[in-house]
């Protein structure tokens, strides 16, 4: 299960509908992998062991790209860890490859019309084609 959260403090280039969407797209051809089954994605509002707690979850998979994401996850695990002990937090460091990839910086590649499709899914890059297309054209 895939967990979409609201997060008050960001305003993102992409509405909550569009990043569920974008979601349930890339788990799809994810499940097609051998030894993946289906992936549901849940949205949810409200706290992260809120939303574990009410679907039986146990263990948050955390993914870090960097030091600095470390520095916030980990002081959000302790706050985790204190209000919900039961759920664990597992970190997953990004493959080297993918460290330096922030969205904020292929949002703006994408509006300088540089060659991003190299740094997300390809459905997401024809989203962000086409929104940035929807967005010159308005």
């Amino acid at each position: 299960m895939v967990g979409i959260g609201v997060n008050s403090g960001k305003s993102p280039f992409f509405s909550f509908e569009e990043r569920m969407d974008m979601m349930n797209e890339i788990v799809t051809d994810l499940a097609d992998e051998p030894g993946i089954g289906a992936i549901d994605v849940v949205p949810f509002k409200g706290l992260v062991v809120d939303f574990a707690r009410a679907n039986q979850a146990t263990v948050l998979l955390r993914g870090l790209r960097s030091g600095t994401d470390f520095d916030y996850e980990f002081q959000m695990t302790g706050m985790n860890a204190t209000m919900a002990p039961e759920v664990e937090t597992v970190f997953l460091m990004a493959d080297l490859v993918h460290q330096a990839i922030a969205s904020s910086l292929v949002k703006d590649v994408a509006r300088l019309g540089g060659n991003f499709a190299a740094f997300v899914p390809p459905s997401v890059a024809r989203r962000l084609t086409a929104k940035l297309e929807s967005l010159k054209s308005a």
